[in-house]
């Protein structure tokens, strides 16, 4: 941005909460896990990055946490470079990855503490925080329990509250409710949305779509490369709308009044006696749509859809 003050031009640079520069990582056997990946992520997002196993999420959130080497690139974390003042950037941000990394001979309250040491913490403010996170966890009442006899929803959440010793303002998780039951995956997701609302900046990552829809202000897709990079709503319109096409017997306005009522219709229109649908994910909403519309619009019996469905008789 360029504002003028008394004659004066002055550049002013908008500092983003996560900002990426064409990252590229080749690994040694050759194998290119990144090409180029530039994004940014604004103060209080909460953002996904969805790709199927293999599409280098767990590299790319590497490479922001400083254990995995760039090959080119620049990742800057609240204006500063990962690559030039590691520490300064480290000190921003908590880390939640995948596999379990602690030792599970130690007590979930010395896993805590021992990690605000890094930070150079003082062991009463860590002690403070330990029970603070420990208690927002559910994990208070085995804070003095060998790690190792925790079930893993358990050792997930302990891992959560050690990342958030340092009280980052950028957390990021690596599939956080990967392998988790019902129960265990709902106490995370209320603790990240707690978080979200205190203003801290949430990277996921995930290969879920639901889940990223549900919790995410915007999603980037990628497989190596960025694919899309949109709110959850655009890019489900994007991915998953599709148009279906019915023959009619007849004509009625009402059938457009109907169908353009439903939340997951975008649009309905006759067009030469064929009822011409957009809409959200048909393989979940067709059998929906086709029981509504078989009676009333008066389909021929057995007929198939543009796409495939077949109308049941009526």
């Amino acid at each position: 941005m360029v504002i003028e003050i008394a004659g004066r031009v002055l550049h002013i640079f908008e500092m983003h909460a996560l900002e990426i520069t064409d990252l590229r990582k080749t690994y040694g056997n050759g194998v290119e896990a990144l090409k180029g990946i530039s994004l940014s992520v604004e103060e209080g997002d909460f953002f996904a990055l969805l790709g199927p196993n293999g599409a280098g999420k767990s590299t790319l959130i590497g490479i922001i946490s400083s254990l995995v080497n760039a090959t080119s690139g620049e990742a800057r974390v609240f204006g500063t470079s990962v690559q030039r003042d590691r520490s300064r950037a480290m000190s921003c941000i908590g880390l939640v990855p995948q596999e379990l990394n602690f030792n599970q001979f130690e007590r979930p309250l010395e896993i805590v503490v021992n990690q605000a040491g890094y930070y150079g913490i003082p062991r009463e403010t860590a002690l403070t925080r330990a029970e603070k996170y420990l208690k927002q966890l559910n994990l208070w009442d085995k804070a003095d329990k060998p790690s190792r006899t925790l079930s893993g929803g358990m050792k997930r959440r302990l891992m959560i509250a050690r990342a958030m010793v340092n009280e980052p303002r950028l957390l990021i998780l690596d599939e956080p409710t990967s392998g988790l039951d019902p129960e265990a995956a709902l106490l995370v997701r209320s603790f990240i949305q707690e978080l979200r609302h205190e203003g801290r900046v949430i990277l996921l990552t995930t290969h879920n779509l639901d889940e990223a829809d549900r919790l995410c202000d915007r999603i980037a897709v990628f497989k190596t490369r960025l694919l899309a990079l949109d709110s959850p709503g655009n890019l489900r319109r994007t991915l998953f709308e599709r148009t279906v096409v019915f023959h009619l017997t007849e004509v009625r306005p009402q059938y457009l009044e109907s169908l353009r009522s439903l939340d997951y219709i975008h649009s309905a229109d006759i067009i030469d006696n064929k009822l011409v649908v957009t809409l959200d994910d048909p393989e979940t909403y067709n059998p929906q749509m086709v029981s509504l519309l078989v009676a009333p619009l008066g389909i021929h019996r057995g007929q198939r859809a543009r796409n495939g469905t077949r109308c049941p008789p009526s």
